[in-house]
């Protein structure tokens, strides 16, 4: 086949954007070939399980999906009965950026909390935790936080435990959506399991593919024996890959090596310095803490077309020129440089 794009082409746009690492990529070819069992009855997928045990904690169980989506609606839907609802922030992932899956297909009500850097305290959530018993409200029966916030900010281990503690007190469980949760790691220091089973959480949906994963996602449930369903969840939501073994192989070098932060760990950097050459330029405004992969700053707003023309990112608020520079696993120093190159000249050429 013909290649179809530029492969020397680097976007801000996103993490998805990138292609698959050469280990991951490695481990599906060395994944192929021959007939396995379907559904999960391979040997990857059970090499996968004993590195999730060692990785998050005696009784963690993964149960590897198609997509960020179906991760985080099976998670909730094994958190949550029908009438449950959800509290989230008001930037959260589930609620933005999911054409509304969690209601929809879940069938669960998301209540929603505006904060200022994307992360829940256990005060913000009683702004929605209230009212059980009340036949008139969806009862709220969960939290839903995400790890790295979609503003780029990261939830300490002792975060997450105040919201823990705070939501089973009130009869709550707390779901961790994990789609960048590699980018915690690298930025916080503390591993797998102490931003997880340690801190309190009940399940996970632990990303891939925004860390060098070509498909698949998981769920990792940390109370195994208090959600039997989401077996028949995954099945019921269409996640259920019948050639898991594929899926399940590229996990296992981010697991079984160091991969998963080594990733991290360089697409923090690259947004770091993204920030540090930005933030000197006339006009430019960094809006949130950097404290994973991505860069959020108000540009000049007649410099973000003629910028965006050469290096693609998305608005994030269009009223104010606020963006969302991502970096990725293969970005490298001199994509970094060449946007702020790019973003210098044309303030320079619009003054």
């Amino acid at each position: 086949m013909t290649t179809l794009h530029d492969p020397d082409l680097h976007s801000f746009a996103s993490d998805n954007y990138s292609g698959v690492h050469p280990e991951v990529m490695q481990a599906i070819v060395d994944a192929n070939g021959g007939h396995v069992g379907s559904y999960g009855a391979d040997p990857y997928t059970a090499r996968l399980s004993d590195l999730v045990v060692e990785h998050f904690g005696e009784g963690s169980e993964i149960h590897p999906v198609l997509t960020g989506t179906g991760a985080n609606v099976a998670s909730l839907q094994a958190l949550v009965p029908r009438w449950g609802a959800v509290v989230c922030a008001a930037t959260a992932h589930i609620y933005t950026d999911e054409g509304g899956a969690p209601e929809r297909l879940g069938g669960l009500k998301l209540l929603t909390v505006t904060t200022p850097d994307g992360k829940l305290t256990p005060d913000l959530i009683d702004r929605q935790a209230y009212g059980w018993g009340d036949q008139q409200r969806p009862q709220p029966l969960a939290v839903s936080i995400t790890q790295t916030t979609e503003m780029g900010t990261a939830y300490s281990p002792a975060e997450i435990r105040a919201i823990t503690q705070h939501a089973h007190s009130l009869g709550m469980r707390v779901h961790l959506d994990g789609a960048r949760i590699a980018n915690a790691v690298a930025s916080t220091g503390a591993t797998l399991r102490q931003l997880t089973r340690d801190a309190g959480v009940d399940v996970v949906s632990f990303g891939g593919t925004k860390n060098g994963l070509l498909l698949g996602e998981s769920v990792v449930t940390l109370t195994e024996d208090e959600l039997p369903g989401i077996t028949y969840i995954r099945k019921m939501d269409a996640q259920l890959a019948s050639k898991m073994r594929f899926i399940s192989a590229q996990f296992i070098p981010l697991l079984e090596t160091d991969l998963l932060v080594r990733s991290a760990t360089h697409s923090n950097a690259m947004a770091l310095r993204l920030r540090d050459g930005l933030a000197g330029l006339p006009g430019v405004e960094v809006t949130q803490a950097v404290e994973a992969n991505a860069v959020f700053v108000i540009l000049p707003k007649e410099v973000i077309e003629p910028v965006r023309a050469e290096h693609r990112f998305y608005d994030w608020n269009r009223s104010t020129g606020e963006v969302r520079l991502m970096c990725s696993f293969d970005t490298q120093e001199a994509h970094v440089d060449a946007l702020i190159a790019s973003v210098a000249r044309e303030i320079e050429a619009a003054a």
